[in-house]
């Protein structure tokens, strides 16, 4: 069976949290990706050019495409040495 790749679509938040935070329950995963994306400032800088909305349930294919630019792909993701979050 061939590993699935991870693709640029709109996603439910708490489907992309997940996909970052698969041990983690919903709630917690929401909230963690949300802190990642708030302490990478030039993500929301660019999610500020656009019409991104924190209250929407859902990420836009071009907030998940910024998403996965500066946070990396959820399957292959490799932390920043450094970032604050990041045990």
């Amino acid at each position: 069976m061939e590993e699935e790749k991870f693709r640029v679509r709109c996603y439910d938040k708490n489907e992309l949290a997940k996909m970052y935070f698969p041990k983690l329950s919903d709630h917690v995963s929401v909230a963690k990706l949300r802190r990642w994306m708030r302490n990478c400032t030039p993500l929301m800088e660019e999610l500020a050019t656009g019409d991104f909305h924190p209250k929407l349930k859902m990420f836009s294919a071009r907030e998940v495409r910024l998403i996965a630019r500066y946070l990396g792909e959820p399957d292959g993701y490799v932390p920043a040495q450094g970032h604050p979050d990041i045990n």
